[in-house]
Parts: C-alpha cells; sequence; structure tokens
C-alpha cells in the first residue's frame, strides 16, 4: 500500500513538525529533546493550574499532541507508530509541565503504555512531584477480559480533566473527576479493512464481503468478523451491544470517531444511522463525526458513550483551543423549511395553440429525432458517442408535452422549453440550451424581438458554458446563425449556420466539451455533431419560414 512519507525513521517526528508549524503561532512547542524524546506542551503554560499529561504510540492522530491546548492537555508523549514512550520521554515531560498543583496522567489501558506511564510517575514521586494516574479502559469487545482496552472514549477523560485543570480545581478534584468519567465510558469499534504502516508490507486479513468488529486501534484482529451490511444493520448491532452495556437511565454523550479512511460522505450515513437507532433517545450530547482516536488509514469507526450528569456535561460543552475536538451539539431533530412555493404570478402559462409554431416545433424535433444515429455516429469519432441520443430524448420530450406548450406566446413557449429540457435531456448539453431558452425568454418578454432574445440566450449560454467561435462546440453554428436572423433572413441563417458547423472540420483542436480530451488525428476532417445539429435545425426553419 503506498504511502507519504520521506523515511520511515522520520515520519513521526517530521508529523509533528508539521503540526507544530500549521498551529497559531505562539499556541504550541516541543521541547529540545527532540527527536529521541517526542513531548509537544502548551506553549503559554505558566504551571499555575494542574497539568494533564497523555500520550502513546503515533498514528492515532490528531490524538495526541493534537489536543494539546487551553482547556484538555496541557502535554502530550509521542512513542513511535503504535509503540508507548519511553519512561524518560513521559518523565521528561511531567518535569516540564507540573507546578506546585500537580500532573495528571491520563493513560490508555495497554500494557506498554500502564508500564511506561506507571514507572515514570513513581520516579515524578520520588522527585517530589504531585502525580495522579488514570487509566482508561473503555473497550467493550472482548467480554469479561480482565483489562479491556482503552480507546477512543480516552478523549471525553482528556476533556473532563482538562476542564476542571482549566478551572483552577486541585489535583485531588481533577484525578476523582477524571477517573469517575472513565468508569462511566464504554466503546465500541468496527472497520472494513486492516490498516497499513508506512514502510511495512501490508496484508489485509479480510475479504471483500467482510469486516471486523470488537477491534483496537493498533491494527489488532477484532473481536469476530461479520458479513459486510448495509451500514443501518452493522450500526444495530454496534448499538445493542453498548445499549447492553449503559445504565437503564440517565442521558449519555455520544463520541462517533472516524478510524481514519471513512469518507466524509460515508460518516455522515453512519452519523444518521446511529442517530436514527433506538440508542439516540439515551443520546444528549453529540460529538464528532470526526478523525479523533483514528488508526492510521484504518477504515472504520468507533462509538463512544459517556454517562452524564451536570458537570460533565457542561465540561463536554466547554470552549477549547485545540481544533482537533469537534465541539458538542445536543441531539436534535432535523429542522425542516418549506421551500418557497410558485406564486400563480410565476407559475407555468397554460397551454394554447398556434398552428405555425406547432408546425415549426414537430418538424425540428422529428427532424432532430431522425438524426439520431448520424450524430451518434460522429459523436463516436470525436466525443463518448451519445449526442444523438442526447438530442433525441430532447425532442421527444418537447414533442410528448406539446399539448402543454403556450403556443400562442413565444416568451413563455421558451420558456417550457427550456424547463422540459433541464429535466429531460440530460448532460452538458440539455443544460446548455436550458440555459439558452431560458434567457432567451426573459429577453423576449421584455422586448418581443425574436432575434434579439435568441442572441442574449447565447450570450449567456457561452458565458456560463464557456465555449465561443472557434472552440469545435455548437457555437461554431450558432452564433453565426443568429447574428445572421437579426436581419430578418432566416435562410441566411440556415446558410451561416451550415457554414459554421462544416469549419468544424478543419479544427484540429477542441477547446471545450469531450472533444477536448481527444487526439489532433481523431478530430481531423470529422465536424463537430452538436453543430451538425444545431445546422439542421436552421435548415427545417428555413424551409417553414
Amino acid at each position: 500500500m503506498k504511502h507519504f512519507f520521506n523515511r520511515r525513521e522520520t515520519i513521526v517526528t517530521e508529523a509533528l513538525d508539521g503540526l507544530l508549524l500549521t498551529s497559531s503561532a505562539g499556541r504550541l512547542a516541543r521541547l529540545d529533546t527532540f527527536p529521541e524524546i517526542k513531548v509537544i506542551l502548551r506553549a503559554d503554560w505558566d504551571k499555575s493550574k494542574v497539568a494533564i499529561i497523555s500520550g502513546g504510540g503515533a498514528g492515532h492522530e490528531p490524538s495526541h499532541a493534537g489536543f494539546v491546548g487551553k482547556g484538555m492537555l496541557t502535554a502530550a508523549v509521542s512513542g513511535e507508530i503504535f509503540a508507548s514512550p519511553s519512561v524518560d520521554a513521559v518523565l521528561t515531560a511531567i518535569r516540564a509541565v507540573t507546578g506546585p498543583k500537580g500532573v495528571l496522567l491520563v493513560v490508555k489501558n495497554y500494557t506498554g503504555d500502564r508500564l511506561n506511564f506507571g514507572l515514570a510517575a513513581e520516579k515524578a514521586r520520588a522527585e517530589g512531584f504531585a502525580v495522579e494516574m488514570v487509566i482508561v479502559a473503555d473497550d467493550i469487545a472482548i467480554p469479561g477480559i480482565n483489562q479491556p482496552r482503552g480507546v477512543a472514549g480516552t478523549l471525553f477523560v482528556h476533556k473532563i480533566a482538562g476542564y476542571h485543570a482549566e478551572s483552577g480545581a486541585d489535583l485531588k478534584t481533577v484525578a476523582a473527576q477524571a477517573a469517575a468519567a472513565a468508569a462511566d465510558i464504554v466503546s465500541l469499534g468496527m472497520s472494513l479493512s486492516t490498516c497499513s504502516v508506512p514502510g511495512q508490507a501490508h496484508e489485509d486479513r479480510l475479504g471483500a464481503d467482510e469486516g471486523e468488529l470488537g477491534l483496537g486501534i493498533h491494527g489488532e484482529p477484532g473481536v469476530e468478523r461479520i458479513a459486510l451490511q448495509p451500514v443501518a444493520d452493522l450500526v444495530a448491532t454496534m448499538t445493542n451491544r453498548l445499549a447492553a452495556k449503559i445504565e437503564e437511565a440517565g442521558d449519555y454523550g455520544l463520541l462517533i470517531n472516524n478510524l481514519g479512511a471513512v469518507p466524509p460522505l460515508e460518516m455522515g450515513v453512519i452519523a444518521n444511522a446511529v442517530l436514527s437507532s433506538p440508542l439516540a433517545g439515551r443520546v444528549r450530547l453529540v460529538i464528532g463525526p470526526g478523525p479523533m482516536m483514528t488508526a492510521l488509514n484504518m477504515n472504520g469507526f468507533s462509538l463512544s458513550l459517556i454517562r452524564l450528569d451536570a458537570a460533565r456535561e457542561a465540561a463536554l460543552k466547554a470552549a477549547v483551543e485545540p481544533h482537533a475536538w469537534v465541539p458538542a451539539t445536543e441531539r436534535h431533530e432535523i429542522a425542516i423549511v418549506a421551500a418557497p412555493r410558485v406564486s400563480a404570478r410565476d407559475a407555468a402559462m397554460p397551454a394554447s395553440d398556434d398552428s405555425r409554431n406547432r408546425r415549426l416545433v414537430n418538424a425540428l424535433c422529428a427532424h432532430l429525432i431522425s438524426l439520431e444515429s448520424e450524430l451518434n455516429r460522429l459523436d463516436n469519432r470525436v466525443g463518448d458517442g451519445d449526442t444523438g441520443s442526447t438530442v433525441a430524448t430532447g425532442a421527444r420530450s418537447i414533442l410528448s408535452r406539446i399539448d402543454t406548450l403556450p403556443l400562442k406566446d413565444p416568451a413563455a413557449t421558451m420558456a417550457s422549453v427550456g424547463e422540459i429540457l433541464s429535466t429531460s435531456m440530460g448532460g452538458s448539453s440539455g443544460v446548455l440550451l436550458s440555459i439558452f431558452f431560458t434567457a432567451a425568454s426573459k429577453a423576449m418578454a421584455e422586448k418581443a424581438d425574436f432575434a434579439a432574445a435568441l442572441l442574449a440566450g447565447l450570450d449567456r449560454m457561452t458565458f456560463y458554458g464557456g465555449a465561443s467561435v472557434g472552440d469545435r462546440t455548437m457555437v461554431d453554428a450558432l452564433a453565426p446563425a443568429l447574428a445572421a436572423l437579426a436581419s430578418g433572413n432566416v435562410a441566411a441563417a440556415a446558410k451561416a449556420a451550415a457554414a459554421g458547423a462544416e469549419s468544424t472540420k478543419a479544427m484540429r483542436k477542441a477547446k471545450a466539451g469531450r472533444a477536448s480530451y481527444v487526439g489532433e488525428k481523431d478530430l481531423e476532417g470529422v465536424p463537430d455533431p452538436g453543430a451538425v445539429a444545431v445546422a439542421n435545425a436552421f435548415e427545417v426553419a428555413a424551409t417553414l419560414t
């Protein structure tokens, strides 16, 4: 699997420096122990309050350094990818940020983190520092295990501990609030792929139609493999298991966490499924969806719940400096606003008949339909082979609704044609012609000059479409034809359209449309099919005038 990095040995330090370089000046800093000891800390820290330190292996970005800042962590200690930081690194962080009020260490329940943070805490205490440690073990994936893993629910503890520390509470209070919160958190994750470590060979253990439920944040296997299912079913499995682990009464905060590679579109679908499930009735606050405790590029997500009380709710809702924290929002129903209704004045004109206009519309549409195969043949040479079908579809749609057109009113008829083409013709041609007729209708309604109205439509069509004469599009036939029509001579307009379409044969390079992706050799001697359609339409109009 491909990754963006320079050397495996420097990926973590370079990533941390990237964070520092893109953070607001004066907000974050690193100790000069880089790269052996990687500690990111608040640049404005004055040691007047309880310090909060967390950390662990890299690969969980934005955790942990991304949560350093006022209201959350004072410092974060990073190891290499998925490797706990050393005792010396943790001890260095403690020495750097701990003042008279002491420090709280927030540790995820993995053996390496417990041991390294634990020994550092003991050494720091021996040096005279006031140190407390809270271990987060929120994962419910493995039933009956003595040491559940610490996963994304750890972020709740960062936020709550940071809030109380920032409020000026003493170490005992901060530690007690953090420990109580940690005891009331449950989390569960699932993924459709394993993660890939930069610089290491990758082998996905999952089949094309498999996912894993109950996996950790280091790429370790999940508790069970499950068949790929609709999101609603996957979420139902997860929310049912989470619901079984929480108390029967009370409100909860929900963290919807992206494990690294789920596109925002799909995270939105996941969020909708979770907040449409029976569990949603227990949720009061929502954090996410967003990548907050990731596992490199794992294509998965996790859900975490924390039981709320007034203090925790206030802590989770409080504004903080780190941008990686997604602000909590109260669960709410979708707001629906009535769309504007079309007034009677703006409604479509009633149907009316005019034998001359009906004959013209019938003849134009029938002729364009008859050209379907020929235009497709031309477009196969210079485009994607569907110009004839697209034009014919639009023509058929107009014919099928001809009895609903206000044929006595040319301006209203053009508006109706524009509306029909916008919904039925498809492709860029449908949109361009809809713009053409819609703009022409508006101009015609303001001044009864048919040729000027069509020129106004052309102006709007070329403005939005970007094509002009010489770009090898339908404009090469339409523009000269409408210029000639301004004199009132339809035959001259037809002749100009035919000459314009013929001129596209010699244009070796298209500057707009699908033909712009085609090589010069393939374009040579082939007219633009859109221009040919326009020329044929003017030819029919000339014969009926």
